[in-house]
């Protein structure tokens, strides 16, 4: 449904001899503009500086990615040194990435406030900080809080700002661009798990935690290259003409009219905007509505809010827009669509800083209820889709923490080889996404089929792992795990989008998140108090098998449930990408919908 933002003007009952001046002087409630006076919408470069943004994104995956994926080398050095058993590491292990992945609403808001920028430099600088107090940790509790939560934090802050500029500055090419960022998350596990083994032998923990905060800090330097995009210069133009036609109207409005209404006339001056004419009390006073649609607050909107990361409601998605038959059609027109603008709010001269705090956490509490939207948790197909997040999250961690204790404690392979096994799993998890986002993209494809039949094989080898007692047997393990994972990470944004719409992506995408972080956090904890248990890690690679296998399972019904439960959809939801995958369409748009592709219909 469309929004609609009132401005109201105060008009007053004037003496008969002035009336027709006033009516004379009456301009129309709205402009029509000529093709060249049209706003333009800022484009994506999808190339130039982009580049140097995917790149600054990879590195950042590289350095961020690698030294969490890279936990389970330290897990045998924790135990140790603080005297703990497998659950307590496990916890370690499970609060930087699940605290990493909870923060993903949290790290939006702040994103769409300060940009990708200074939110990549401020995560970096909270992550390095965390890792640098945790040297000094008298006990694995107070690991949990610096190593774990705080580092954590700093990491979440500093990885969705990494995935959004490059969606910002990509629209064609976005899934290109996306998937080679997102790989560096594969490269660096590959080098930070024998990088981290070499720096143990040498420096001990304490030592190779401090050198790759060192290391870490680098990410300063790749978070600086996200440029904010420059609004276009006829953008800036037109949106200073608009308010200048506004301010005119407001001038011709108060011809000959009473002193008081030629300083409303200066008011609106001073604010370029109509809103700031005050409001009158008296009983001869009459309330004139003007009525903008949201296209129009796009048309006329603010260059700088254009150009907000949380401005598009097609940020989080990884895939190219041309899958989106309304993009291919008309990509100016789509792009109205999909901008969000929100009035700002008028600052107050005599507002104190005690309210202006207030105001600033009722914002903020306001833009996470935003971000996740709680009535989606009544959605059925939305539960399913989030239920089976959580339970491959809890499997997810479990091998990059536990696999490398686990190949030493069957005596198949030493410190060197042991860590190796997180290598192979990083290189394959790139490969995995490259491969699968691939095959997603062939139009015959179901994507949504694709996502759980894999998720179930990569159950099932986690359940086979057992049969693994030599090295080679454990290595081709730890491939296979990779590489079939590599779906989660690369399919699940876009199989959101084939659930429930493209208008619901940057909503539903934030609890999403929250549901890994709950799964990530609950995971390697109780593998490891399995393993403390039973003295055996196969047993909670079982239970981690079929957390995931049962995430593959539980999302088959899916279609049948929506074809029961889904609302019929119209022409420009279907274009437009809101409506989800195979939605019955509205009588009287069939017609239209059958000039859709295969590829255009699903997405």
């Amino acid at each position: 449904m469309t929004t609609t933002i009132e401005t109201v003007i105060v008009e007053e009952d004037l003496a008969p001899e002035t009336n027709h001046q006033s009516e004379i002087s009456e301009k129309p409630e709205t402009k029509t503009k000529s093709k060249d006076e049209e706003t333009v919408v800022p484009a994506a470069p999808d190339g130039g500086w982009g580049w140097m943004v995917v790149f600054g994104s990879f590195m950042i995956h590289v350095i961020a990615d690698g030294i969490a994926y890279s936990f389970g080398v330290y897990v045998e050095d924790f135990k140790d040194y603080f005297d703990c058993n497998s659950a307590d590491v496990g916890m370690l292990g499970s609060l930087i990435l699940g605290v990493t992945w909870g923060t993903g609403p949290i790290a939006s808001i702040f994103t769409n406030k300060y940009g990708c920028r200074k939110i990549t430099i401020v995560g970096t600088l909270i992550a390095a900080f965390g890792f640098i107090i945790s040297i000094f940790a008298p006990n694995i509790i107070f690991m949990y809080f610096s190593f774990g939560i705080v580092a954590g934090f700093g990491l979440g802050m500093a990885y969705l700002p990494a995935i959004v500029a490059v969606s910002f500055y990509f629209e064609k090419r976005r899934s290109l661009a996306t998937g080679l960022a997102v790989c560096g998350s594969g490269f660096g596990t590959f080098i930070f798990a024998p990088l981290t083994n070499l720096l143990l032998e040498e420096y001990g923990w304490k030592g190779t935690v401090l050198i790759e905060t060192g290391l870490l800090l680098n990410c300063i330097l790749c978070g600086a290259v996200f440029r904010p995009m420059e609004p276009d210069p006829q953008l800036k133009t037109e949106a200073k003409r608009a308010n200048e036609t506004a301010v005119w109207e407001a001038d011709a409005e108060v011809i000959n009219r009473p002193v008081a209404y030629v300083q409303m006339a200066e008011s609106a001056r001073l604010a370029s905007s109509l809103s700031s004419i005050p409001h009158h009390n008296s009983k001869d006073t009459k309330i004139r509505k003007r009525t903008f649609s949201e296209a129009d607050k796009v048309e006329n909107g603010n260059p700088t809010e254009l150009l907000r990361p949380g401005s598009r409601r097609d940020v989080y998605y990884p895939a190219s827009l041309e899958h989106i038959p309304m993009y291919k059609a008309n990509p100016k027109e789509y792009k109205k669509n999909v901008m969000v603008i929100k009035e700002k709010k008028a600052v107050q001269d005599d507002e104190t800083c005690l309210s202006s705090f207030c105001n600033s956490v009722r914002d903020f509490f306001n833009e996470l209820r935003e971000t996740m939207d709680i009535s989606l948790l009544w959605d059925l197909v939305f539960m399913l889709f989030a239920v089976s997040n959580l339970l491959t999250s809890i499997g997810y961690c479990v091998p990059y923490i536990f696999l490398p204790e686990r190949a030493q404690s069957m005596g198949i392979a030493n410190r060197k080889q042991a860590s190796f096994l997180i290598s192979i799993i990083g290189i394959t998890n790139t490969i995995g996404r490259i491969v699968f986002g691939w095959i997603a993209d062939f139009k015959f494809v179901n994507r949504l089929m694709l996502y759980n039949t894999v998720l179930v094989l990569c159950g099932i080898a986690s359940l086979l792992s057992g049969l693994c007692i030599t090295y080679p047997a454990m290595s081709f393990y730890a491939a296979s795990y990779g590489l079939l994972v590599g779906v989660f990470t690369c399919l699940t944004p876009i199989v959101l989008v084939d659930l429930l719409g493209l208008d619901k992506l940057s909503n539903s995408f934030g609890l999403v998140l929250f549901f890994q972080g709950i799964g990530a956090v609950v995971g390697p904890p109780m593998a490891g108090a399995v393993y403390d248990i039973t003295k055996n890690y196969d047993d909670s690679f079982y239970l981690m098998g079929i957390c995931i296998a049962i995430s593959g399972l539980m999302l088959y019904p899916i279609p049948c449930i929506r074809r029961l439960c889904s609302k019929k959809a119209s022409e420009q939801e279907i274009a437009l990408g809101k409506a989800p995958t195979t939605t019955a369409v509205a009588k009287g748009d069939e017609e239209a919908v059958l000039h859709l592709s295969p590829s255009e219909s699903i997405l």
